[in-house]
């Protein structure tokens, strides 16, 4: 029988069924090519997860090295190794997945400890390498206390939350912070708000776009909890008369969470923000987000032009830069050079050039465009236009044979014309260098688990423009709300989109510097969908509410 340690890594990943003899036999001959190696070839096309991979190098050399700093350990996966059976064999649970539970320990190659926490937790043992000392820290602060929020916050004796140098590093803090963490990204969360008030600080989590309070911090924890954030972001905890920002990268059950950290001093303290950016829940893909087929077969049909302007607008949080990387990913090809520049880069993609914009070393929108243009690309995507240099590049980019891709902050498709005006464009480049432009919302959907029919006031179907509807017997859905929920009726969101494509009469307007009123009207009659025509259509077909309907469409009728 061949021992594991002189089997090669690809034998491993097909015995593991993480990938398939096709897979296998084409990244072997990349390899080849590319002079990588094979699990970088493998993660590169996507066939295999960072994990996968260190999972078959663990098995392969018998042991792996395991960083607990990166990680955030669900509460729930601590409960499966008692706290007296961990620090007996100095071991902790790290992550499950299936019924595989990774455990760091200090002697991973103890075959009889490994059968006997098998029995202890019912589960297969995935044994990997820490030191103690690492082990002990992680213990101590993920054993010690109670399990929930509240009985955290009851077991902290704040006597000692005294020295503002290690206030965050205090381990009942720490377990608090990664257990809102933890529960944040376990309800699909996007956002954490730390809200200091007079008396206390406010905790809430946006959740498919509406902010819900989660948890009451008290008073005398504010300084802590907001010490220990900026601890893991990198930031100043010393600093607290301006805004600052950061990054925190872990791992919370296997899978990469990304967070951006902002913090801003109030009457109050300071006020922070966590924007959660979970890559793996990145649904990519044009024919995944909601795309009315008329809408998306025109989309594709813009993105493969070969120079031009595409905008997609739409307020924070509506999808946009989701929109853009599906776009980007459709027409990925070996063929053509993509460059992007982007703040922050979210999702990285095989064979684009990917720039993140750095504000301290002076690397600007404008900056890394300027500089593209001498890189030779076919389409560029810039996250933001945000000034007129960018504008004024953007266009200049589009007109000299290149496919530009961006977004800009305006309430629907026909204003980005006066938008770019404003900020300094010329009308008779502007109208000659966009193509199209996608205005585009997310609208929660209905509950599967709880939804059921009704039928509507005629003052609800007046509202929305429905009244000549109101004899005819129609039923709205709505969700009840229920455990799978969290009894809100709605779970999970889908897009809504307004595209306008540029024709000869829409430029004439266009030059003429025509109002947004006047634009909307000319490209209805020319077959152009409102986001309220798209949103009514989406509540018809009972994916969402008449309520989400006037909550996300109200302000562009």
């Amino acid at each position: 029988m061949t021992k594991s340690s002189e089997k090669k890594i690809g034998e491993i990943l097909l015995e593991l069924g993480v990938v398939n003899e096709q897979q296998l036999k084409e990244a072997l001959e990349e390899q080849k090519t590319t002079g990588e190696k094979l699990g970088e070839v493998l993660i590169r096309k996507g066939s295999i997860s960072l994990e996968e991979l260190n999972r078959a190098l663990s098995i392969q050399m018998g042991v792996s090295t395991f960083d607990l700093s990166n990680y955030i350990i669900n509460p729930e996966v601590i409960t499966l190794i008692p706290q007296d059976t961990a620090v007996k064999y100095k071991v902790i649970p790290v992550f499950k997945v299936g019924n595989v539970l990774t455990v760091a320990m200090v002697d991973p190659s103890n075959v009889f400890l490994i059968d006997e926490l098998q029995r202890v937790t019912q589960c297969r043992i995935e044994a990997v390498l820490a030191e103690e000392m690492v082990i002990r820290k992680a213990q101590d602060q993920y054993y010690e206390g109670a399990g929930t929020i509240n009985e955290i916050i009851t077991s902290i004796d704040k006597s000692k939350l005294r020295d503002e140098e290690t206030l965050g590093e205090e381990a009942p803090i720490v377990k608090l912070v990664n257990l809102l963490i933890v529960e944040a990204v376990q309800s699909n969360t996007s956002d954490i708000h730390f809200e200091p008030e007079e008396k206390l600080m406010n905790v809430r989590y946006r959740v498919d776009g509406i902010l819900h309070k989660h948890t009451i911090i008290p008073k005398d924890l504010q300084s802590a909890v907001v010490s220990r954030l900026k601890i893991m972001a990198g930031l100043d905890i010393a600093e607290k008369r301006i805004p600052q920002d950061g990054r925190i990268i872990k791992k919370i059950g296997g899978k990469n969470i990304d967070f951006r950290v902002s913090s801003c001093p109030t009457i109050n303290g300071e006020n922070l923000v966590l924007r959660i950016l979970d890559k793996s829940s990145m649904m990519l893909g044009l024919e995944n987000m909601g795309f009315p087929q008329k809408e998306r077969e025109m989309f594709e049909d813009m993105i493969f032009q070969p120079y031009g302007i595409i905008l997609v607008t739409g307020p924070t949080g509506s999808g946009k830069t989701t929109t853009l990387y599906s776009a980007l990913a459709k027409i990925n090809r070996e063929d053509i050079n993509i460059m992007t520049v982007e703040d922050p880069v979210e999702y990285q993609f095989p064979r684009i050039r990917q720039v993140q914009v750095n504000p301290k070393a002076g690397l600007l929108f404008a900056t890394a465009l300027r500089s593209f243009l001498r890189q030779d690309p076919d389409v560029i995507m810039v996250g933001e236009i945000r000034d007129v240099e960018t504008a004024q590049i953007a266009v200049q980019a589009a007109l000299t044979g290149h496919l530009v891709l961006s977004t800009l902050h305006t309430n629907d498709s026909p204003s980005s014309f006066s938008r770019l005006i404003d900020m300094g464009v010329e009308p008779f480049l502007v109208s000659s260098a966009i193509l199209g432009i996608l205005a585009q919302r997310l609208v929660r959907r209905i509950c599967s688990k709880c939804k059921e029919a009704y039928v509507p006031s005629v003052a609800l179907l007046k509202s929305l423009g429905l009244e000549e509807k109101a004899d005819s017997g129609i039923k709205f859905i709505k969700g009840t709300g229920c455990k799978l929920c969290n009894n809100s009726g709605h779970k999970g969101r889908i897009g809504i989109y307004e595209l306008l494509k540029v024709t000869p009469k829409i430029q004439e307007l266009v030059l003429k510097k025509s109002s947004a009123d006047e634009i909307r009207d000319l490209a209805q009659k020319q077959g152009m969908r409102t986001l309220r025509d798209v949103a009514i259509e989406k509540l018809l077909a009972g994916e969402t509410t008449a309520e989400e309907v006037m909550r996300v469409t109200q302000s562009i009728i």
